[in-house]
């Protein structure tokens, strides 16, 4: 097979090499209007409810994964207790995912403005 014959080009277009550079300026939405669509307001649901149950897969694999490694640690005698370094290092992904999901609000066309009206 010739290079480059029935393989797909890559990176997709519209999308450059890293994914900040993301081509926007097709998109049609009616966020300029301030208010999203009901297909908009769907999708921006249906995101949600998906990092909700993603964050809930998460938990239960931090939960599932330190259990054991606790139970390694005691089965091998006790001493330092090492898993500390897991349990502590992955729970602070695991409140950044929490952050993200409950903490965070999105955007809106008044935070827009607002910091339009503090750029020079």
């Amino acid at each position: 097979m010739v290079r480059g014959e029935g393989t797909r080009a890559w990176p997709p277009p519209g999308v450059g090499m890293v994914p900040w550079e993301v081509d926007m300026t097709n998109l049609e939405t009616s966020e300029s209007a301030g208010t999203p669509t009901p297909d908009e307001r769907r999708e921006l649901a249906r995101k949600r409810l998906q990092a909700k149950r993603d964050l809930k897969t998460h938990a239960v694999a931090y939960v599932v994964v330190n259990t054991f490694l606790v139970v390694v640690w005691a089965m091998s005698g006790g001493g330092f207790f090492w898993p500390v370094w897991v349990i502590a290092g992955w729970g602070i992904g695991l409140v950044m995912n929490i952050w993200e999901v409950y903490g965070r609000k999105p955007i809106t066309e008044a935070d827009v403005d607002n910091e339009l009206r503090r750029s020079p």
